[in-house]
């Protein structure tokens, strides 16, 4: 097999890759035990120790063939009436939840039963699915670990599940990357006329995601180095898997949560959801995200209503990010900012994530057109 000529500097990178992201995840993981033992030792009690963060997969399941024939795992919840009789009225509107890297939907646990409970009295459409590579959805092939294609699926999950009445998307991460990438590949569905009626934007980025946030946020140089062998040796990262997992892992872990938040059981669930992870995943769309700038889509998006939620610990999509987006959005957008909170705000602050969904709900309810009644249900009296 002919391979092309490798010159020092390209060894001199790769050598720095490979040893600059095993000293990082050390550090990380050096961190992550101190804090532990620190939490630990105040007595602190776990407000999640009885949460099964597995349960969603319990829901109604579904497969979703994407555009290119690769399968996506869905679930999907109605409140109210719609869920007790499905065929008596269209549900009010269809939220669906789009995940962030490495994470899949269980990171939506919490959101899922509060709002069932929430809307128990309305009918409303709940939707949550695996990103392809992510969960219980097929592997991705390397090409197609693209913000775009993360948007296309998007696209054939609406079409597939909720191919009526209007939409609210929310998006944590990576997931509102996506968010952002259909709305730059389909403005028209966000338009005065189209079906997105409302945006939620979750600790998340439109672009420099790499300047500042994966590498400025982490305040750590070594993972400018592990940055440099995704984007000039992915294969040779892929190669070293669990060189590249030891050093990669605790990096997420470690930036997932704010300072002072304390729960073991959600700190193993979101260990668990990235350990789960394929590493090709993980590395292919770091090197997706290295080139990721949805910014062209904020003026599409700021035709509906918005929120957009980050936490002020958050160091892979710091709060700047956030607050740039907030300025770019349309009138009706509102900025909850959660002190504290990292990454994982919707596992770590969830009762205020929710609080936002629920309302933005309200106000993308307000100007969608009423769902009605069934021709053939109105003649039953």
């Amino acid at each position: 097999m002919w391979a092309a000529p490798v010159d020092d500097t390209q060894r001199m990178g790769w050598l720095a890759g490979v040893t600059g992201v095993a000293a990082l995840g050390a550090v990380a993981a050096g961190g992550v035990a101190r804090n532990v033992a620190r939490r630990r030792a105040r007595g602190l009690v776990d407000p999640f120790a009885d949460v099964d963060f597995t349960t969603m997969y319990d829901d109604l399941d579904t497969t979703v063939s994407a555009d290119d024939g690769l399968e996506l795992a869905v679930r999907t919840v109605t409140t109210g009436p719609a869920g007790a009789d499905p065929d008596h009225v269209e549900p009010e509107l269809t939220v669906v939840f789009v995940h962030g890297f490495s994470l899949r939907m269980a990171s939506w646990h919490l959101q899922r039963y509060a709002l069932a409970e929430r809307w128990a009295d309305r009918s409303i459409r709940m939707v949550f699915f695996d990103h392809r590579g992510h969960g219980r959805s097929d592997p991705a092939p390397a090409e197609t670990c693209t913000i775009g294609q993360l948007a296309d699926d998007i696209a054939a999950v609406i079409r597939a599940v909720a191919p009526t009445g209007p939409i609210v998307l929310v998006g944590h991460s990576m997931g509102g990357m996506a968010v952002m990438g259909l709305a730059r590949r389909d403005p028209a569905l966000f338009g005065p006329n189209g079906r997105v009626t409302g945006v939620a934007l979750v600790a998340t980025a439109c672009r420099e995601l790499t300047e500042e946030g994966l590498g400025e946020g982490l305040t750590n140089p070594l993972l400018d180095a592990f940055r440099l062998s995704v984007r000039h040796a992915p294969a040779l990262v892929r190669a070293g898997r669990g060189v590249t997992r030891l050093a990669v892992e605790p990096v997420l872990i470690a930036a997932s949560f704010g300072g002072d938040f304390y729960s073991p059981t959600a700190g193993r669930a979101v260990e668990k959801m990235i350990q789960n992870t394929p590493i090709e995943t993980i590395v292919n769309f770091l090197h997706a995200l290295e080139d990721h700038d949805e910014s062209t889509a904020l003026p599409v998006l700021a035709q509906v209503p918005s929120v957009v939620v980050c936490g002020n610990e958050d160091r892979l999509t710091p709060l700047p990010k956030s607050v740039r987006m907030y300025a770019e959005l349309g009138e009706d957008t509102r900025l909850v900012v959660v002190e504290g909170a990292g990454h994982m705000v919707p596992m770590e602050s969830p009762d205020q994530v929710t609080e936002a969904i629920a309302d933005l709900v309200d106000r993308a309810r307000a100007a969608a057109p009423q769902p009605r009644r069934r021709w053939w249900k109105r003649l039953v009296r």
